[in-house]
């Protein structure tokens, strides 16, 4: 399979309850930025690919969360395919403190038709991209 990306970031106080610990959902989003820079990572701008008409749609989230962050830590957000499917990609991903795991979660995101919301095979820039990164890897 591809090998992990890692995305880092920085915690702001946006990020954080009254009392500067990381509310929940924002790791779900420190995981979709992972996602989405490793699309990038790989040519594919899923926010500006007007050609295509499709979007990607989270259809499965599990999180497991092992550790709190806090204001200003710095993370390390990764994400890694572990299967590519005809309309679907599955994600283990990673928030990393200082090299150790304080959340992991399974993340399965489908491609849908921008009108009916009904699956979609990927599209074939995105194929054709993961395609030539497996090649590489192999």
């Amino acid at each position: 399979m591809l090998p992990e990306y890692q995305h880092p970031l920085r915690v702001y106080i946006e990020d954080t309850d009254a009392g500067g610990i990381v509310y929940y959902v924002n790791f779900l989003k420190f995981m979709e930025r992972a996602r989405t820079e490793w699309l990038r990572h790989l040519g594919f701008d899923h926010y500006l690919v007007s050609d295509e008409p499709v979007f990607f749609v989270v259809r499965r989230a599990e999180v497991d969360y092992r550790q709190p962050a806090r204001l200003d830590d710095s993370l390390m957000a990764c994400a890694e395919v572990t299967k590519i499917g005809k309309a679907s990609l599955h994600f283990r991903q990673r928030i990393l403190r200082d090299g150790v795991e304080i959340a992991c979660g399974v993340i399965e995101v489908a491609c849908v038709d921008r009108i009916s919301l009904k699956p979609r095979a990927l599209p074939t820039t995105l194929s054709a991209l993961l395609t030539t990164a497996l090649e590489n890897v192999t």
